[in-house]
């Protein structure tokens, strides 16, 4: 499992660098797609089901789709942003919070719990979600919300013929 880990986490690093530095937008979208995937994958590996699934759903399935179609309605999609006028703060902020938590990792002492994972706790939480008194009507309420969000944004964003 270590090495499962510290595979998928390799992985996400790498595939986050790729979309910061792709300037193709369909591929950074799709490194962003293999980054989420493998976040979803580091969760399974902590026996954390239900983040696992939430990931993949939320934002495999949902964010990264919305994203895709984005990009298709763009005009200029392999050009990327070529007059970036705060990529230097943008670096210093980023850096200055990337140190504040390499020291913060290394200063903290980690305990390893030598118990086993507690069991799944992902039908616990189906049931109480999508029973008689669940939030069943909310998700389908939001699902059309979505729906009827990009139906209307294609509508706005359409070339008049």
């Amino acid at each position: 499992m270590q090495i499962a880990f510290w595979a998928l986490s390799i992985l996400a690093a790498v595939s986050a660098v790729g979309v910061i530095m792709q300037k193709n937008l369909v591929h950074a979208a799709l490194l962003l797609i293999l980054c989420f995937g493998a976040v979803a994958g580091i969760f399974v590996t902590l026996s954390a089901d239900f983040l696992a699934v939430a990931q993949l759903v939320i934002n495999v399935g949902a964010v990264a789709i919305l994203l895709i179609m984005a990009i298709m309605l763009t005009r200029s999609v392999t050009s990327g942003s070529p007059f970036n006028k705060l990529c230097l703060p943008a670096l210093a902020v980023t850096s200055l919070l990337a140190a504040i938590v390499i020291v913060i990792v290394i200063s903290t002492s980690w305990t390893i719990s030598s118990a086993l994972p507690a069991e799944p706790t992902t039908s616990y939480l189906a049931d109480i979600l999508f029973n008689n008194e669940g939030f069943i009507l909310l998700i389908q309420l939001v699902a059309i919300l979505v729906l009827a969000v990009a139906i209307g944004a294609i509508t706005l964003l359409r070339e008049e013929d």
